[in-house]
């Protein structure tokens, strides 16, 4: 199985996300579409067999401004998470996002 990407187009989608965290953990990735390092690091995130929710940054800015505020966490791009029980268990940024470790953080109980 490979990721199914699912675009986050709201705050409200990401307040369910960060709902949803508490019965199971919730991947989200912010990724530039203009962006030759997003463009890699999409293709590896598409190796972790879960739903991947993403944020386009060039259309939903402020969904990525939402998502800092709330784990307190600075805004990079791309960036990925994974969130359980409405915090960021895991968190990296550019070329130390890896398919391995993301899936790693969605087995730890």
């Amino acid at each position: 199985m490979r990721a199914n990407f699912i675009n986050v187009v709201s705050v409200d989608g990401l307040d369910r996300l960060f709902e949803r965290s508490f019965d199971q953990p919730v991947v989200v990735l912010k990724h530039s579409t203009t962006c030759g390092i997003s463009s890699g690091v999409y293709r590896e995130v598409g190796l972790v067999p879960a739903d991947v929710n993403v944020i386009v940054m060039q259309t939903h800015r402020d969904v990525s401004n939402a998502i800092a505020s709330r784990t307190g966490i600075r805004h990079e791009s791309p960036q990925a998470f994974v969130l359980r029980d409405g915090k960021a268990v895991y968190h990296a940024s550019h070329y130390d996002i890896e398919a391995e470790q993301i899936e790693a953080s969605l087995a730890v109980s």
